[in-house]
């Protein structure tokens, strides 16, 4: 492989218009697909084979006028009198009135003359159930109960309730610019007399800017910068990262029209995981070029203002064919380490989750990208610069080169590792196990309402709805009761109710709905705690638990669903499918590594330094964004669902790259001669720089997102960077050397009967060591001669430093 990469890094550095060429045709075309194609995400989860969405299909067959309320297009307004008045008192009214009017208005809603006033509507409503009720002989004290629960108004008369609908299919049918309408009319209806805020599901689209991105791109460039000393050295890992990500957003845009599984969050998550490496994949290439020219020049110790002379008076022949070494050697571990992303995120499509399969494989995708664009575009970006790729010298910045004859801060810091290597290792995973206990609390939930932004609309409009109504209003579920003998059938209603009265944490549970056949019926069941309150789930069980006694006594039977059974059934669903999918991801990198490394101790090190960063990364986690700790969030709550098996899958990639890039200098080293302990400071010393560089970028990328409104977000960023944080400082920069110290020369060994039938991969680029160049430097890819302004001499080899 090594020789390929170094044939079309060597290409692209030559033909560089070409190539630049076809990466703007690329560009076009995946943002002609995205703006010919594009379709609205969704905010729907849902699990295929779950017993709450199987009976959530079940119960749009049997009452098909009900349709798919996960998928309706509605929106629920909520509104509230000042504390100690009521919506009924006159300057309430008004306000409300003129709001209905407002909303009665707009072509884009239907039944609008159904939209009215939660006083005037549950005047209506307590008529009709209270004569309903009576006739069925439920005493008042039930009657009260069931209305209660069904009231668009609170029992304190403060806060009401009620829907608009919109014109469309679905709710990811109604245009943007049409919701736009109505939330700036419910935005501009707050007065001194009338709060008013608003959730449901056409109101659950959430526009998310780039600020994020633009934070982590201004904060990887400082780094940049510090690293090579060259502004514009330190931007062309910028321009090829910002050129993968784009691509592969507009590709997971245009995607949209082909599966109904991309939410919102699956774009953002994209941009994340694709712009953090593709920042990283360039700088390993870029200073693995820098390095083939500085030892070119047969010099070391370059300043910015010496390597900028070495370029210009090395020829073009010569700079593509180091361009091609830098490709052919650190493209070998970029092409690595982006396939460990990948397969680690599209392993996560075995799982058969379909909203999860989506994101991972989005994030997989610019992955592929950033690893195409660092092997094609970047030497082509290179070639086009020529000799002005390391010009821009920064002021004050020195950029001091790993192969400096005096102790680098990598070198130093590895030499007192091994001084005290059972110090390190120890005292390190000491540390790491401490940070992994308040894993042991982890608490899984869905995304709801009742977990938005604080301050949010859909936020607000939950606990409006909980201090008025009880938090269970927000926790609805509906039970499926089916009998085969309509005779028995209405007894059968009635037991079921009864039953799951009785259950603890139900507050009411009253029949909505009775199909044409009369065999079948809808329960709604009101909870006495939220939708991200544990005690909810057990309730969920409980109810689900009695089922098998109403059966027997029956010879019916029901089935729980709605939003919060579905949400727990994800949670339950993700949580069993946690460790086996930790167990498939370790044993994959120890499987890969030993391939690499071809050692059975560097790859067992590896795997258990990953479960080690993941185990400290969900501690840390949970300490700051469950318990609250730190006070970096104000609204502590339990993590979501689908955030700990993405970290695994994204986690082991990132882990793998350092892993890849720190220690294969280090193997180069053993292979080539030295002793294993100076083979291990040797190859430090060589790649720490680069990888701290790498470490504090995507830490810097992932941390920007915190900044991010979905809270989904901005815990997934943190947790990201807390992991490449422990990874690439504690696990990689200190456990691994530390270890590799105390086994010596045992850490590069491998039993003579596996090192035989395990393929033999060339990471390291030994292939192309002492590999001449070829060709001729009478012309360059134009057919000009001495391109770019040089000379055409190899004069640069006679530089000094």
């Amino acid at each position: 492989m090594a020789k390929l990469l170094y044939r079309i890094g060597r290409s692209a550095y030559t033909y560089r218009w070409r190539f630049i060429a076809v990466w703007l045709l690329v560009l076009i075309g995946a943002g002609t697909a995205a703006a010919t194609m594009m379709k609205p995400t969704t905010m729907t989860f849902t699990i295929p084979g779950l017993e709450s969405v199987q009976t959530q299909e079940e119960m749009s067959d049997l009452f098909p006028s009900e349709g798919d309320s996960m998928e309706a297009p509605t929106g629920t307004i909520v509104v509230r009198a000042p504390e100690g008045e009521t919506l009924s008192d006159p300057a309430p009214a008004a306000d409300l009135d003129k709001l209905i009017s407002e909303l009665q208005g707009q072509d884009s809603l239907v039944d609008r003359d159904t939209i009215v006033s939660p006083v005037t509507a549950a005047a209506g409503m307590e008529q009709q159930v209270t004569a309903a009720k009576a006739g069925q002989g439920l005493s008042p004290e039930q009657i009260s109960s069931d209305f209660q629960a069904l009231s668009p108004l609170s029992e304190d008369g403060r806060t009401g309730t009620f829907t608009v609908t919109f014109d469309a299919a679905t709710s990811t049918d109604v245009p943007a610019a049409e919701v736009s309408k109505v939330t700036d009319i419910l935005e501009n209806a707050s007065t001194d007399n009338l709060e008013v805020s608003y959730n449901g599901n056409v109101f659950q689209m959430t526009e998310i800017g780039a600020t994020a991105e633009l934070v982590g791109l201004a904060v990887a460039a400082i780094v940049l910068i510090i690293t090579f000393g060259s502004f514009v050295a330190a931007g062309l890992p910028l321009i090829t990262a910002v050129v993968g990500v784009g691509t592969g957003i507009m590709l997971v845009f245009a995607a949209t029209s082909l599966t109904d599984s991309i939410n919102n969050i699956t774009p953002t998550l994209a941009s994340m995981i694709g712009l953090a490496v593709g920042i990283d994949y360039a700088l390993f290439i870029v200073s693995r070029y820098r390095n083939e020219l500085v030892a070119f020049a047969g010099g070391n110790n370059l300043t910015p203002k010496e390597l900028a002379e070495v370029v210009r008076k090395t020829s073009h022949r010569q700079r593509a064919h180091l361009a091609g070494l830098a490709v052919g050697k650190a493209g070998s571990a970029v092409c690595f380490a982006g396939l460990t992303v990948i397969i680690a995120l599209a392993a996560l499509s075995i799982i058969n989750i379909p909203f999860l399969t989506a994101m991972a494989l989005a994030a997989a995708l610019t992955v592929f990208i950033a690893v195409t664009v660092a092997v094609t575009l970047l030497p082509a970006i290179l070639g086009a610069f020529g000799t002005k790729a390391f010009a821009g010298k920064v002021p004050v910045v020195k950029a001091p080169d790993p192969e400096d004859d005096k102790p680098t801060m990598g070198l130093r810091w590895v030499r007192q590792i091994r001084k005290r290597p059972v110090v390190f290792s120890l005292s390190s995973i000491l540390l790491l196990v401490v940070l992994a206990i308040p894993a042991l609390g982890l608490q899984l939930a869905m995304p709801t309402d009742d977990s938005a932004k604080l301050g949010s609309p859909q936020r607000t409009a939950a606990e409006w709805i909980n201090e008025g109504f009880g938090p269970g209003r927000n926790a609805p579920m509906i039970a499926v009761v089916k009998a085969d003998d309509p005779q028995q059938a209405q007894q059968a209603f009635g037991t079921a109710v009864a039953d799951i009265s009785a259950v603890e944490g139900v507050s009411n549970a009253q029949i909505t709905q009775v199909n044409e056949a009369g065999t079948a019926a809808q329960v709604l069941i009101t909870p006495t705690t939220g939708a991200t309150d544990e005690a909810t789930n057990s309730t969920l069980q409980a109810i689900r638990a009695a089922e098998a006694s109403f059966a027997d006594s029956t010879g019916g039977s029901y089935a729980v669903t709605g939003v919060t059974p579905i949400f727990e059934d994800i949670s339950d669903r993700l949580s069993d499918v946690l460790v086996p999918y930790v167990a498939i991801v370790v044993v994959l990198a120890f499987v890969l590594l030993m391939i690499v490394f071809r050692s059975l101790w560097v790859p067992l090190i590896a795997a258990l330094g990953f479960a080690l960063s993941v185990a400290a990364t969900f501690g840390v986690t949970v300490a700051v964004w469950q318990w609250g700790w730190l006070g970096i969030t104000d609204d502590p709550q339990a993590i979501i669902s689908f955030l700990p098996i993405m970290l695994i899958g994204i986690v082991f990639g990132l882990a793998m790259d350092y892993q890849v890039f720190l220690v294969t200098r280090m193997r180069e080293g053993y292979v080539h001669g030295k002793t294993a302990g100076n083979a291990v400071s040797n190859g430090f010393k060589h790649g720490a720089r680069v990888v701290t560089a790498a470490a504090l970028i995507m830490i810097s990328v992932f941390a920007a997102f915190i900044l991010m409104d979905e809270p989904f977000i901005a815990v997934m960023g943190s947790a990201l960077a807390i992991a490449v944080l422990i990874d690439a400082f504690v696990v990689r920069m200190t456990i691994v050397p530390a270890v590799l110290f105390l086994l010596g020369d045992r850490a590069w060994s491998l039993p003579g009967w596996l090192d035989r039938i395990i393929p033999k991969v060339d990471v390291e680029g030994e292939v192309l060591t002492g590999m001449k160049n070829v060709g001729s430097d009478s012309e360059d890819a134009d057919g000009h001669g001495g391109s770019d302004g040089s000379d055409g001499s190899d004069e640069a080899g006679k530089v000094r430093a």
